[in-house]
């Protein structure tokens, strides 16, 4: 399967019902196999409060998918915002390709460090290297946001790696085990 649906089916094994997000250039590769329920509002930064939004209402993890670039520093408000109230939300954006030198050839939506400037206001942000890492990392992000004090987190997967085809497994979610906070138990 494509890097893309691997995704996809990734978040739907743990049960995501719904994404906030705007498509670009860079993400079609997830929005060709996206099979859940997708709400786009005008902005990036306002999927961003949106999945906020979710989680805070529901419980549950609220998940973005965004463009690179611009379109992810757009929605870091959002983030940063869930980091300062525990919220957990799963940022998602392409990044530039996997083999990309990091030296700035002028790419569209690029910038120096996607991964670094999101660790920033997140509890951590990971770029995956491999189409067969994606599910790993979804599952990694969920047991993160689910356990613990309850965070953002970003995953960057190259926009390459969208398209590129492997034998893939899904990763079904991490019991998480020990006392789960809620709400009210937030401090």
């Amino acid at each position: 399967m494509t890097g893309g649906a691997a995704l996809v089916e990734s978040l739907a094994a743990h049960e995501v019902e719904v994404v906030f997000g705007i498509s670009g250039t860079h993400n079609l590769g997830i929005y060709a196999h996206l099979g859940i329920q997708h709400i786009s509002p005008r902005h990036e930064q306002g999927a961003g409060f949106a999945a906020d939004g979710y989680a805070r209402a529901t419980g549950k993890p609220g998940v973005c998918i965004i463009t690179s670039g611009p379109g992810i520093l757009n929605a870091a408000t959002a983030a940063a915002q869930a980091y300062s109230d525990s919220v957990p939300i799963l940022l998602i954006s392409p990044g530039p390709p996997a083999d990309h030198p990091g030296r700035g050839p002028g790419m569209l939506h690029e910038v120096r460090d996607q991964t670094g400037a999101m660790e920033t206001v997140t509890a951590g942000s990971h770029r995956v290297l491999s189409v067969g890492e994606i599910s790993l990392a979804v599952a990694q992000a969920f047991a993160e946001m689910t356990s613990g004090r309850r965070r953002p987190r970003h995953l960057e997967i190259p926009f390459d790696l969208l398209d590129a085809v492997a034998d893939i497994r899904i990763i079904d979610p991490v019991a998480i085990t020990g006392r789960r906070r809620t709400q009210s138990s937030r401090r």
